[in-house]
């Protein structure tokens, strides 16, 4: 009977396979059902090769999440990668599967907003990058906006009141809204959107507080249960929005506390004041997929 261990491959004795290809790939047993399963975490683009017809191949496709936006209080949170699973069937060929990397945050070098994650994709089905979150500034109502994705970016704000960043759009079945920045000519009432999760969509910041990043969704394709593509949380000065469930960032004291979780999808947080006015990476994606054998 095979085992499951992490980082190892395991196999039964006299298994021809019909796939090849993946960073991790060993077998589970599920109510009497043997599966080997094919984990891709390398981002770019690599091949799993169906040595014969596989018809119930079942896929977890999650792209990589958006950055959270800079530059002071009240940036929006990154957007998560959109999710996509389902099942399929493939015939012998060789197949391009792509891992998206997580969006930049934006930087402290210039008022901007983070970048969009890259896509992940596999048997013609593709996964769009998280948006990126919105920035903040008075003067330039496209940096406020947040980025469209697979879920959209948190919106960022403005120095002056209503000048409230709008959150990006989520693509439909892959992932949800982010939410809206609230702007305030008081810097410690700003407040950054959190960015859209696979599950839920981000939730608007309000008066001194960040808002929440949407919650992902969870899969058990590997043979546990992993939550996957949640939205970076929205910043303020002191009450930051959490990161969504699935691996989205929750601003701290440095960008790199605030990234989304590589392998998940998850979104960056947004910048944190003055303390931190870099935005914060989005999470890298993942592709998995499994069959009966």
């Amino acid at each position: 009977m095979p085992i499951y261990v992490p980082g190892k491959l395991t196999l039964r004795q006299g298994f021809s396979p019909v796939g090849i290809g993946g960073d991790d790939v060993y077998e589970i047993e599920v109510s009497g059902t043997i599966y080997r399963v094919h984990v891709f975490t390398t981002v770019g683009e690599s091949e799993f090769i169906a040595a014969s017809p596989i018809l119930g191949l079942e896929y977890l496709i999650v792209a990589g999440g958006g950055g959270g936006g800079s530059r002071l209080s009240g940036a929006g949170g990154g957007g998560a990668g959109g999710l996509l699973a389902g099942s399929t069937q493939v015939m012998p060929e060789i197949y391009s599967v792509v891992v998206g990397a997580g969006g930049a945050g934006g930087t402290d070098s210039q008022i901007s907003k983070g970048l969009n994650g890259g896509s992940s994709s596999a048997f013609n089905f593709t996964a769009t990058g998280g948006g990126g979150g919105g920035g903040v500034t008075s003067s330039d109502e496209q940096i406020r906006t947040a980025s469209s994705g697979g879920s959209g970016g948190g919106g960022g704000c403005g120095g002056n009141l209503g000048q409230n960043g709008t959150g990006g759009a989520g693509t439909s079945g892959q992932g949800n809204n982010g939410g809206n920045g609230f702007g305030s000519n008081t810097a410690a009432n700003r407040a950054g959107g959190g960015g859209g999760g696979a599950g839920s969509a981000g939730t608007n910041g309000t008066s001194g507080v960040g808002g929440n990043g949407g919650n992902g969704l969870s899969s058990s394709i590997t043979g546990v249960s992993v939550t996957y593509a949640g939205g970076g949380g929205g910043s303020n000065d002191t009450t930051t929005g959490t990161g969504g469930t699935g691996g989205g960032g929750t601003a701290g004291s440095d960008a790199a506390d605030g990234q989304g979780t590589n392998g998940l999808g998850g979104g960056g947080a947004g910048a944190k004041g003055t303390v931190n006015i870099e935005g914060s990476n989005g999470g890298s994606g993942i592709v998995i997929v499994r069959y009966a054998i």
